[in-house]
């Protein structure tokens, strides 16, 4: 595996070495030997699948306060989509700092985001499923999010919006959020 170091501290792009031949790919996407030896989280207490049918469609950006912060590592395994995740860490030198990363399921590639960030993504292609896998569990008192239109941000979805939720339409804007002590 290759692991790319990204634009804010701790979140990595991981390349795992894909094998092929005429039956089809191999690769390995996780392994707990490899993340430690760089240093990484290896334990994860929830996975979950996120299923998008339309191309356009956004999510996001959210996030988990102390003590259910949470380190996500996120792969595209079916379709393409631009991951775009903002640091939220007090004290932290990439503090506002917008980050986006497309993961593409041919590639197999995956992004590894600190805890302390806020997360979201675009589908880039219709029919798309995501897996993530969360250090913490859910906790909806804990949960935070920023509106992922906010200028401030200035984050460049490349396609137009075709499908949002009406609550991350509402989220506050990153002015209004209070950076995370960890």
């Amino acid at each position: 595996m290759i692991f790319e170091p990204l634009i804010i501290n701790g979140a990595y792009k991981i390349t795992p070495k894909k094998l092929g031949d005429n039956r089809g790919a191999f690769a390995r996407v996780y392994c707990a030997e490899t993340f430690a030896a760089q240093g990484l989280n290896t334990e994860w207490v929830q996975m979950n699948t996120s299923i998008n049918a339309r191309k356009g469609t956004v999510r996001g950006l959210h996030f988990q306060r102390p003590p259910y912060a949470e380190i996500k590592l996120v792969r595209c395994v079916r379709g393409r989509i631009l991951d775009v995740f903002v640091d939220l860490r007090k004290g932290s030198c990439d503090f506002g700092r917008v980050c986006a990363v497309p993961l593409d399921s041919e590639t197999l590639d995956s992004v590894y985001i600190p805890a302390g960030c806020a997360h979201g993504f675009q589908t880039l292609s219709d029919d798309v499923e995501l897996h993530y896998c969360h250090s913490q569990p859910y906790q909806p008192d804990y949960e935070g999010a920023v509106n992922l239109s906010d200028p401030t941000l200035a984050i460049n979805w490349p396609l137009p919006i075709t499908t949002i939720s009406e609550r991350d339409q509402s989220h506050p804007p990153f002015a209004t959020i209070e950076s995370i002590t960890l």
